[in-house]
């Protein structure tokens, strides 16, 4: 198999979440503090940003961002507020997997070209990566070509830019959808990765392969380039 890079998901896969505001908090704090935001309508603002708003136009800290919530909520809050909700989040520990420093540091041994591709804002989580941000060529999120992971254009162009067909890549992530389903569908060989150990039995399309962590995904990738595929 002719390789020629690797597609990495974030969350799940790269990074995760050590500390993860819940949004039964952030409703309780707004309701003190007189706005009636619950975690229903709460947890729809927040995602008809990070899908459809933040693709359009694209945030670069959280008060912007918090800022558009309650917009689509209706609401206009004071700066005291929205400064302390903003505190909230800044405080959020995204944090590298064990492995992944050395999976994107064995990716480029191997001579291969980079590319993180997540729908999550940039902002959010862009400290955690600095340790590894020198080995990925390409850092995609919804922003990046104006589109979340679902839709097939983010895969299309992270290749575009890359300069690579598809049947070079492969993509690694952890979830059946967006990192198998959707690559596999464009000609990307896809990396199911399942740190849970869990059963799965919701794929779509079959992986070309189910691994536990990113070292054994990329000694099947090492595997791959050798020709033993």
């Amino acid at each position: 198999m002719q390789l020629k890079a690797v597609l990495f998901d974030l969350y799940g896969t790269l990074a995760f979440l050590e500390k993860k505001v819940d949004g039964r908090f952030i409703s309780d704090f707004l309701v003190s503090r007189g706005y009636e935001v619950y975690p229903q309508s709460l947890s729809a603002a927040w995602h008809y940003v990070a899908m459809i708003d933040y693709p359009k136009h694209g945030f670069n800290s959280w008060k912007a961002w918090l800022e558009r919530i309650t917009y689509r909520l209706g609401i206009k809050i004071d700066d005291e507020t929205l400064d302390e909700w903003t505190r909230f989040y800044k405080a959020e520990n995204w944090k590298l997997y064990s492995d992944a420093e050395e999976a994107l540091t064995k990716a480029k041994n191997l001579g291969l070209k980079t590319a993180v591709v997540t729908s999550i804002a940039k902002f959010q989580y862009i400290r955690a990566l600095q340790p590894i941000i020198d080995k990925i060529d390409l850092l995609v999120d919804a922003f990046t070509f104006h589109c979340e992971k679902s839709n097939p254009k983010i895969y299309r162009k992270t290749l575009e830019i890359l300069n690579v067909e598809p049947e070079e890549a492969v993509m690694i992530g952890d979830d059946p959808d967006v990192d198998i389903l959707i690559p596999k569908r464009l000609g990307i060989h896809a990396i199911f990765l399942n740190r849970t150990g869990k059963p799965q039995s919701n794929f779509k399309v079959k992986p070309d392969a189910i691994v536990k962590d990113l070292n054994e995904a990329l000694e099947l990738v090492e595997h791959w380039l050798r020709g033993r595929y």
